[in-house]
């Protein structure tokens, strides 16, 4: 249960969702339109062994944006003694390129974090010809002590009892809030999830005045159907979650990633957190592969009811290049199966003047390649 101030807090304010509807990521114009957060730069290069120059992630952060990624989640305000990866985070957000209509959120755990945004935004104010470095924030709690023990060394409710002050302040200021529950589905360190408890922290974080709750399977365990029982607990009943509140966050563990984003679409749900490559995994889940590729995401919504930002191919140099940058293997099979087509492709083409001369026919060249 939460800390009796906390649970004070959500009677109060239980289903208000105060500040939060402007914020809506399912447009009113096109209710099939999915929203695509690229986690990449951040959820995807935390869990790296290798330093990261800030100027390789200021890269990947405008080629995406390039690609026509608009919302890319760009860096995390926490203490590099915890996250090493993530050192740099103000440099990369005032250097990087950004564009008019995208989104560049930051992960802030404390009011600490907070405090470090709020003073670089002061910095950088916005102009009419370039946009502030961020107007969003994202924050996170899980869905067990256990888990949020391993984090940030707190329960659940003491989670919540802080980050409550961090959401007011970033509302005060003029900052969209998003909020992330972590190990819906299994926790490495107790097993099975009650979903009635993901459903508890995310009305928190949305009683808090988060505009969305992206809900985690950080284990990467979740097939489509414990997904769609906990989608249908978290949303259901009494006082059930909207699904325009809430956003799917599937890692790839077990190759049930894609899938689980299908169930999720299917029940409802417009917002999918992706990584491009399929970067990332979870420094306090052990044996957790990286996030559903973005890549993959892509190649599963084409033909279908479903539009998406980006350009699939665009994407696909994308994931190639940072996983030669990061020396580690792409983990998208759409972006592999995609690029070994047009390595096949040029080859051929290379060939064709051969084949011209020679008299060769297809067959014959194609056995060569």
């Amino acid at each position: 249960m939460f800390s009796r101030h906390v649970s004070g807090s959500l009677r109060r304010c239980s289903g208000r969702f105060p500040s939060s509807r402007a914020y809506a990521s399912v447009t009113s114009t096109n209710p099939n339109r999915v929203d695509i957060v690229e986690v990449g730069p951040r959820d995807g290069l935390q869990n790296e062994k290798t330093v990261i120059p800030p100027e390789v992630k200021v890269d990947l952060i405008n080629r995406l944006g390039r690609a026509g990624m608009d919302i890319v989640e760009a860096g995390s305000f926490v203490s590099p003694k915890w996250v090493p990866q993530m050192a740099g985070t103000a440099d990369v957000i005032s250097q990087m390129e950004r564009l008019h209509g995208h989104r560049y959120p930051v992960l802030v755990p404390n009011t600490k974090g907070l405090e470090l945004l709020l003073d670089l935004l002061a910095k950088h104010p916005a102009s009419p010809s370039t946009p502030a470095p961020t107007d969003e924030i994202a924050m996170f709690s899980a869905a067990t002590d256990a888990f949020t023990k391993a984090n940030t060394n707190c329960t659940i409710a003491e989670s919540l009892a802080r980050l409550e002050p961090v959401a007011r302040k970033a509302l005060d200021n003029g900052l969209r809030v998003r909020g992330y529950v972590s190990v819906v589905i299994t926790c490495p360190y107790t097993g099975k999830v009650d979903s009635a408890k993901v459903k508890e922290v995310a009305r928190a974080l949305l009683d808090m005045g988060c505009y969305e709750v992206s809900l985690g399977d950080t284990v990467g365990t979740g097939n489509p159907t414990s997904v769609r029982a906990m989608l249908e607990t978290v949303m259901g009943g009494s006082a059930g979650l909207p699904a325009a509140k809430l956003a799917g966050h599937f890692h790839d563990t077990f190759g049930t990633a894609v899938a689980n984003v299908m169930t999720a679409l299917d029940m409802g749900i417009r917002t999918i957190d992706a990584a491009v490559g399929g970067l990332g995994g979870c420094p306090y889940s052990p044996g957790a592969t990286g996030n559903v590729a973005t890549e993959d995401v892509m190649y599963a919504l084409q033909g279908s009811k479903y539009s998406y930002p980006g350009d699939l191919n665009a994407m696909v140099d994308i994931g190639a290049w940072i996983s030669d940058v990061l020396g580690r293997q792409n983990a998208s099979r759409a972006g592999k199966a995609i690029l070994a087509k047009k390595t096949r492709e040029r080859k051929f083409k290379e060939l064709e003047p051969k084949r011209e001369r020679d008299g060769g026919n297809a067959e014959t060249i194609a056995a060569k390649l």
